[in-house]
C-alpha cells in the first residue's frame, strides 16, 4: 500500500511539472529588445573578494511588473561561482538602431566578448 502511494505521488508531481512553465535554454538567453533606455547605474559597494567566486555587478532588467507592465527593474550585484579559463562578462545594455539590447551576463573563454556559440575560432591564442 505505501509503494502504491509513493508511486501515485511521483505520478502525481510528474504530472503537474508539464504544467508550469519552466525556462529552457533558448528562453533565458532571448533577445531583449526595448525602445526605452535603461536608467543610469547604481552605486553599489563591492564587498570584499571571495576565494573561488567572481562579483557580478548590478544591473538593471527589463522585467514585467504586474501593476505597471514591462520597465526596468534594478536587480543587485551578487557572487557567482569562478569558472577557471572563462572570463566573466557582466550584464549590460548597447543600443543599436534606435533600440537598447540586453546582453545577459556569460563566461567566455578567449575574454574576447564575443559569446562562444558565435565564436568562429575559439581558443585561437593568435586571435585578437
Amino acid at each position: 500500500m505505501i509503494i502504491r502511494k509513493t508511486i501515485l505521488s511521483l505520478l502525481v508531481a510528474a504530472g503537474t511539472l508539464g504544467a508550469v512553465a519552466i525556462p529552457t535554454i533558448t528562453e533565458a538567453h532571448s533577445i531583449v529588445r526595448v525602445y526605452v533606455a535603461p536608467p543610469p547605474l547604481r552605486y553599489e559597494v563591492v564587498p570584499q573578494p571571495r576565494y573561488g567566486h567572481v562579483w557580478t555587478p548590478g544591473y538593471w532588467d527589463w522585467r514585467n511588473h504586474h501593476r505597471h507592465g514591462y520597465r526596468h527593474v534594478w536587480v543587485n550585484g551578487y557572487w557567482v561561482g569562478e569558472r577557471r579559463g572563462y572570463y566573466y562578462q557582466p550584464h549590460r545594455w548597447v543600443q543599436s538602431d534606435g533600440y537598447w539590447y540586453s546582453e545577459r551576463a556569460r563566461w567566455d573563454r578567449e575574454g574576447d566578448g564575443v559569446p562562444n556559440q558565435h565564436d568562429r575560432y575559439p581558443n585561437n591564442p593568435y586571435r585578437r
